[in-house]
């Protein structure tokens, strides 16, 4: 089944995550970096997710999963082997129209973790469906050497023209026309240029 390529807006949003060992690590990560309010359940934990319990950046409760956890919740991440737990979990979930993500199961995922290229507000996702996480990122390293990170800078530029323009009475077309000129390989290449030429002098990226 083709998957429905989205981005969602997590600030805020209760989410779950059962398990703590290094591969629920990097999801809460995901998960942290987007805004959620996270919360962990897991017998015990492992750094870095201890670490963020003691700085108060995510919820913990000690012990093993409970239907209840899901009370309230946007979307849960199983992130153990407990191959027992998949099935009960994701049933619990889409009993109750909680997003699920089971790990390495695919067929137990109602969305799945794309290998992302981060610059500032530009993000390149690649998914494969979770048939081939190995492609994914391998294309997601060929994808950052060819995304610089001015790339982040060069955005943040042109949200600033874009807002401008659209404060300026235009013809649309005409505004269309130059926002797609603003955003060319030559308009880049141009702000690149500055860049260098800022640095040389000893001014900031």
């Amino acid at each position: 089944m083709m998957l429905f390529p989205m981005f969602l807006r997590l600030e805020h949003r209760p989410c779950l995550v059962v398990g703590a060992g290094r591969i629920a690590g990097d999801k809460i990560d995901s998960l942290l970096i987007s805004g959620a309010r996270v919360h962990v359940v897991a017998p015990d934990t492992k750094p870095p997710v201890d670490e963020w319990i003691l700085e108060h950046k995510v919820t913990w409760r000690r012990g093993g999963f409970e239907p209840s956890d899901l009370d309230g919740k946007f979307l849960v991440i199983d992130a153990t082997p407990a191959e027992e737990l998949h099935a009960v979990i994701f049933e619990e979930a889409s009993r109750r129209g909680v997003l699920c993500n089971i790990v390495d199961d695919p067929n137990r995922c109602d969305f799945h973790f794309p290998a992302i290229v981060r610059r500032g507000d530009l993000q390149l996702a690649i998914s494969t469906g979770g048939q081939s996480p190995a492609l994914a990122q391998r294309l997601r390293r060929e994808l950052e050497a060819q995304f610089g990170p001015s790339y982040e800078d060069w955005i943040s530029q042109l949200g600033e023209a874009r807002r401008r323009l659209m404060s300026i009475p235009m013809d649309p077309e005409q505004r269309k026309a130059l926002l797609h000129r603003l955003a060319g390989p030559e308009a880049y290449q141009a702000f690149v240029s500055s860049v260098g030429r800022a640095s040389s002098k000893g001014g900031f990226l």
